[in-house]
C-alpha cells in the first residue's frame, strides 16, 4: 500500500512530536501493509520561508533515517502545501513535490474557491509541469460548486481522500461511491500521532475490499503506483 499523506516527520508540525512517536507510526503502518509513505509536513508560506522549511525537513528526515529499521515503509519527502496566491510562480515549488514524482500535495482553503484560485491551481500544472494532488477533498465537498470537481479532473488534477472518509459510518457510502466512479485517485491516513489521529489505512483497505471486492482494490492499487510514477491519472 501507498500512504501518500502523513505527518510522520518528528517535530515538523502538529504531527509527530518526537522521534519515538515517528518510529511507532512507521512500525504500525508497516504492520498494516504500507510500503511507501509520503512525509507531507505542513508548509504555510505565511509562516515560513521555503528554504527554512526545507532545512527543517532535511534535519528531521535525517534523524528519522538514522533509526529506520528493515521492514519500515520507504519515505517520500514532500509537503502538504497550503494554497497561497501566486503559488505557481515560486522558484522552490519543485522541492515540495513527493519524492521524485510530479505530484504536489496541495491543501486548499476551507471556503468556496474563487475562479482565481482555481486558475492558480491549473497554472501549477500548466506553468510548472507538476500534477496537483488535492489533499483530503472530502473536507471541501460541502461548500464547493459541484461543477468544479469534474472540471478539475478533466484538467488532470488528482484527488486524495483520507482513510477516515471510508471508516466513518456517516460518510462511508459516499466515499465508496466516489471511489467506484474513479473520483478518488489516492488514499492517505493523514496520521499525526498514535492516539487521536493514528494510521488507519489498513482498516480503510479492508472496508473497501469488503464493499467493492479484492479485484477492485488491486486495480486501484496499481493505479496509485502508475500515478506516482507518471504523475497522471487515467
Amino acid at each position: 500500500m501507498i500512504d501518500i499523506h502523513t505527518h510522520v516527520l518528528p517535530g515538523m508540525d502538529d504531527g509527530s512530536s518526537s522521534l519515538n512517536e515517528s518510529l511507532q507510526l512507521l512500525e504500525e503502518s508497516a504492520q498494516q501493509g504500507v510500503r511507501i509513505m509520503g512525509a507531507t509536513s505542513h508548509f504555510y508560506a505565511t509562516d515560513e520561508r521555503p528554504a527554512d522549511f526545507l532545512r527543517r525537513r532535511r534535519v528531521a528526515a535525517t534523524e528519522l533515517g538514522e533509526h529506520w529499521r528493515e521492514g519500515m515503509p520507504h519515505l517520500l519527502l514532500g509537503a502538504e502545501v497550503h494554497f497561497f496566491e501566486s503559488i505557481s510562480r515560486i522558484d522552490e515549488l519543485d522541492y515540495f513535490r513527493l519524492g521524485t514524482s510530479k505530484l504536489l500535495l496541495l491543501e486548499m482553503p476551507f471556503k468556496p474557491w474563487t475562479d482565481r484560485m482555481i486558475r492558480e491551481v491549473l497554472d501549477i500544472q500548466d506553468r510548472r509541469g507538476l500534477t496537483v494532488l488535492l489533499a483530503h477533498i472530502e473536507r471541501y465537498l460541502g461548500f464547493q460548486d459541484k461543477a468544479v470537481w469534474p472540471m478539475l479532473r478533466a484538467n488532470g488534477v488528482c484527488m486524495q481522500c483520507n482513510a477516515s472518509f471510508f471508516l466513518n459510518w456517516k460518510t462511508r457510502r459516499k466515499a465508496m461511491g466516489m471511489l467506484k466512479r474513479g473520483e478518488i485517485h489516492m488514499l492517505g491516513s493523514d496520521c499525526h500521532n498514535m492516539t487521536t489521529r493514528p494510521p488507519r489505512l489498513g482498516e480503510a483497505k479492508a472496508a473497501i475490499q469488503k464493499a467493492l471486492g479484492m479485484s477492485f482494490w488491486r486495480e486501484f492499487e496499481l493505479g496509485t503506483i502508475d500515478l506516482l510514477q507518471s504523475g497522471r491519472h487515467s
